[in-house]
């Protein structure tokens, strides 16, 4: 059985449905897939994304590593067992952790992935990021300031005892600051750090073949170049070591939000068209539409827990802050067709109150509800494509939401 079945196809675009099969079960294409860093989506119970309509979740090999540890995930059976997930699991590489949050004890994020400056980075100002050479990244823990090192091997060790179903090669993260000749060398190391992440994985997964199997997943850098995204598409596209292909592709790395359709047709028009294409870091409503479009099949972000917890709420009409003074006598569910516990169960009146008072269900009953309203909009894109009223579901989606 291949790893990814493709379904129907949006008619003069790049964009299709699918299947993506794991030792854990099916994801239905396109899908959102939930971030739970810690093995936690925060604040909300694995259960309750499964009841809220979540498919598969995703992890982050970086924190896990450094705490509880990959052999304590391994010793309990897998990342699925550990947080008692019966679904699907995937796990990134790390790699944008150790080079965003590797500069040292307690920095948030590194100069050049803050946001804060879009003047080209030096080669001084690169020395105060976590250390790349050929080799891999010299990085220091946020928690505690101790200094590690992750490389191809070490990143695939980890995620073969995390054990997620679906695992991306450890990359080289540029941002948008970078200049295109240190993108050039970055893209190139990429490339030959994915050849020594294929080979490892060969050699995990004949080691453990007691294990259920692991997909691996190439990633694509190349920030906003058209040449570069198009050659790693082609690179890792057609690259196979010892017999081993990638199972499918993460785009990632830098780009503006005006460049992302384009920036993803570069590399769907160059990928292999049987492997599934997973996007990084996209929950907006018009992004969904944008990229699957132009051919990725999956999504993940933290963004819909992470505003959800500063009172940020997803309605059909936009985003709304619960704590606004016209929800304190507001005793409607926060969106009358939502199906979620916390639409069929409370009212804004009470989330306002939760919120206002500074109670930990606040951050629960609004995480539930923001995540079942961004997975059910990309299952409901799904369902447009497979039942031809992709265009109409699009203009009235966007229409509602944006105010258009």
């Amino acid at each position: 059985m291949t790893s990814f079945d493709i379904g129907a196809r949006l008619d003069g675009k790049l964009g299709r449905t699918g299947i993506i099969h794991t030792p854990h079960g099916d994801i239905p294409t396109p899908a959102f897939i939930p971030v739970g860093t810690k093995a936690t989506v925060k604040a909300v119970l694995p259960e309750s994304m499964r009841s809220l309509g979540a498919n598969a979740l995703l992890a982050n090999a970086y924190h896990l590593y450094l705490q509880p540890g990959p052999e304590i995930v391994d010793e309990a059976g897998g990342l699925s067992k550990f947080m008692n997930w019966d679904g699907p699991t995937y796990t990134d590489s790390g790699g944008f952790q150790v080079l965003s949050l590797g500069a040292g004890y307690k920095k948030v994020l590194s100069q050049e992935f803050s946001g804060k400056t879009t003047a080209p980075v030096s080669q001084p100002q690169l020395k105060n990021r976590a250390k790349v050479d050929e080799d891999g990244v010299v990085f220091r823990s946020h928690l505690d300031g101790s200094k590690h090192r992750f490389n191809p091997e070490v990143s695939m060790r980890i995620q073969h005892q995390l054990g997620a179903d679906i695992m991306f090669a450890f990359d080289e993260l540029t941002s948008l600051v970078h200049p295109y000749d240190y993108q050039v060398t970055s893209l190139e190391r990429t490339r030959r750090w994915a050849e020594r992440c294929l080979s490892a994985h060969a050699k995990l997964t004949e080691e453990r073949a007691d294990k259920p199997h692991q997909q691996l997943f190439g990633v694509l850098q190349g920030a906003q170049y058209e040449d570069l995204r198009r050659k790693a598409a082609r690179d890792l596209g057609s690259m196979e070591i010892d017999g081993t292909t990638f199972d499918g592709f993460g785009i990632g790395g830098a780009l503006e939000k005006e460049n992302l359709g384009t920036i993803v047709g570069w590399v769907c028009e160059e990928l292999p068209e049987d492997k599934a294409r997973h996007l990084l870091g996209i929950s907006e409503p018009d992004d969904f539409f944008t990229a699957i479009e132009n051919g990725a099949d999956t999504f993940d972000c933290v963004n819909p827990s992470r505003v959800a917890r500063n009172a940020a709420i997803y309605m059909p009409t936009g985003r709304v802050n619960i704590t606004r003074a016209e929800f304190k006598r507001d005793f409607r569910p926060l969106d009358d067709n939502c199906t979620c516990y916390t639409c069929t169960h409370y009212s804004r009146a009470y989330l306002h109150h939760l919120f206002k008072a500074k109670e930990m269900l606040s951050a629960t009953l609004a995480t539930i509800h923001n995540e079942h309203f961004t997975v059910q909009l990309v299952a409901n894109i799904r369902k447009s494509i497979e039942e031809g009223y992709y265009e109409d579901f699009k203009t009235e989606t966007l229409g509602r939401f944006y105010g258009n």
